[in-house]
């Protein structure tokens, strides 16, 4: 009985909820066009790029289990995990840090892994450091996911000579003593290397540096970093955060040449304090809002910093790399604050999304962008528990914009549009992107802001007709709603099909607090 019970609550649970996503509250009347006719420049699929530092359990049990592990795995990698991951397409993976690479010796990381010293790791949490996971596994995950490796290089504590010969390991095809040693531990050909990212964070904990000591440094590392030809990755340097311009402005005016990016990080918390930066999970209106309207400041960022390399670099050489952005909130309660575990809700799927709308604007310079991260850190993909796994809502938005990955950018333009206000914060109701996906589709994607009120948005198409929409919607019933471990489908995307065009005009009615991507037919 009490089953049957359980049951029929659940039925009417689900009921209650259907019925108020289709009960609108207050439907605003947003106009929108979509330039079809005037194409703009490809949105680079690296723009969808994760970050796995060895921090917490993002990459022991959240990626890595060992092949002795009970939790189902292939060569220690959890089978699940993977799994969900191939279904991303992720064009990158940057990795193994962060601040734990500034303390990294790769040679660590190599030979059999019950030889390998244990550490310390000083950054995240003071825990023991196997080095279980290392060069030849991170590749193995690369290669799993069909990913390009981006490798962030150990300048704070490490020498040229030994940034050097890491490569050098890693790429040789040749009879050196480093490619031999490779081949001895298991790997015959070199590996791919796309990027390299010549230190992190110099600014704080990679060596708290003044912009002007890292450009001479940056170049002296720089000029030892070689390999084949037709296996160089692009070197990055490692830049600013929040909406400093400093970095952008010394390393392009500094370093000519052997330098195709610059890294910036940006973390969104809701109100703006470190010591204090609020809940993930119970957090009120004013968290809500507050979080939006800090993640939209983004897009100032880039402005600014692009600004910097078109009177520095009008060749458009150096790119940005935004390779760390994301939400930070507070530690979990009961939980170690140096593993920077936190929950995932709606509220974390709208940023993803917002952010990839503004990432999409700036293709011309932001060539690429990298969550923080991939697993059980910050605002991540998949969280685990022992055998347990949850997709996110950030999952479901990377899922939902993959055909953005590798599109052609369409300009749109809003008119009458209305403003989500709440306490001392203002932002639009809604922010979109437009795109030729790579079989030539229309792509379009919406994000409704306000938490109350639906929107109607009538769309038009120039240079195209405009007949249908259909794709996914992601909503929930509350700012917060998240994936448990009890409930890991509560907030999942559901299938949109959209009304019948009228007068020319698409109509697209986007509920309030979601996420909408749809292919326009």
């Amino acid at each position: 009985m009490k089953t049957c019970i359980h049951h029929f609550r659940v039925i009417i649970a689900a009921t209650l909820f259907t019925l108020a996503m289709a009960l609108p509250t207050t439907a605003a009347t947003v106009k929108l066009t979509i330039e079809a006719d005037n194409p703009g420049l490809p949105i680079s699929r690296y723009i969808y790029g994760q970050f796995a530092e060895h921090l917490g359990r993002g990459i022991y049990e959240g990626i890595w289990v060992g092949e002795d592990s009970p939790i189902p795995n292939t060569n220690g990698f959890r089978d699940d995990v993977i799994d969900a991951l191939k279904e991303l397409q992720i064009p990158v993976i940057r990795w193994p840090g962060g601040c734990f690479a500034d303390e990294y010796n790769w040679r660590d990381g190599i030979g059999p892994r019950d030889q390998r010293p244990v550490k310390v790791n000083n950054h995240w949490g003071g825990v023991e450091e196997t080095n279980a996971f290392g060069t030849h596994e991170f590749f193995d995950l690369v290669e799993m996911l069909g990913a390009d490796a981006y490798i962030a290089g150990n300048l704070g504590s490490g020498s040229p000579r030994e940034m050097a010969e890491w490569l050098e390991y890693m790429t040789s095809d040749t009879a050196s003593t480093l490619a031999n040693l490779r081949r001895k531990n298991g790997r015959d050909k070199p590996w791919k290397v796309a990027f390299w990212g010549v230190g992190n964070e110099t600014w704080g904990c990679g060596g708290n540096m003044r912009p002007e000591f890292y450009a001479d440094l940056y170049r002296q590392f720089a000029t030892f970093l070689k390999s084949p030809e037709g296996n160089r990755p692009k070197k990055v340097a490692s830049g600013g955060y929040d909406i400093h311009t400093n970095w952008t402005e010394t390393l392009s005016s500094m370093v000519e040449g052997n330098m195709d990016g610059i890294s910036h990080h940006y973390y969104t918390i809701p109100t703006g304090e470190w010591s204090a930066k609020g809940k993930s999970t119970g957090f009120p209106e004013k968290e809500w809002i507050s979080t939006l309207f800090n993640t939209m400041k983004i897009d100032e960022f880039i402005k600014l910093n692009k600004a910097v390399l078109e009177k520095n670099d009008p060749e458009g050489k150096i790119g940005l790399y935004l390779d760390e952005w994301g939400t930070w909130y507070d530690p979990e309660p009961g939980r170690e604050p140096g593993f920077l575990y936190q929950q995932n809700t709606l509220r974390d799927a709208l940023v993803a999304a917002i952010n990839f709308n503004i990432f999409h604007k700036h293709t011309d310079r932001v060539r690429m962008a990298n969550i923080a991260q991939t697993v059980n850190v910050l605002q991540a993909m998949i969280l685990t528990d022992k055998d347990k796994m949850i997709m996110t809502p950030t999952y479901h938005v990377f899922h939902m914009y993959k055909p953005f990955q590798d599109s052609t950018f369409i300009p749109i333009e809003f008119r009458n549009m209305p403003t989500y206000k709440h306490a001392d914060y203002s932002v639009p109701m809604l922010t979109a992107s437009a795109a030729k996906d790579k079989d030539g589709n229309l792509v379009l994607a919406l994000v409704n802001l306000d938490p109350h009120n639906n929107a109607t948005v009538m769309t038009r198409v120039e240079g195209d007709s405009a007949k249908s929409a259909t794709g996914r919607l992601l909503t929930a019933p509350k700012m917060d709603s998240l994936n448990s471990f009890d409930a890991p489908n509560a907030v999942r995307p559901v299938s949109y099909k959209s009304a019948d065009s009228k007068d020319g005009q698409l109509v697209l009615d986007i509920p309030a607090k979601s996420v909408l991507v749809v292919t326009i037919k």
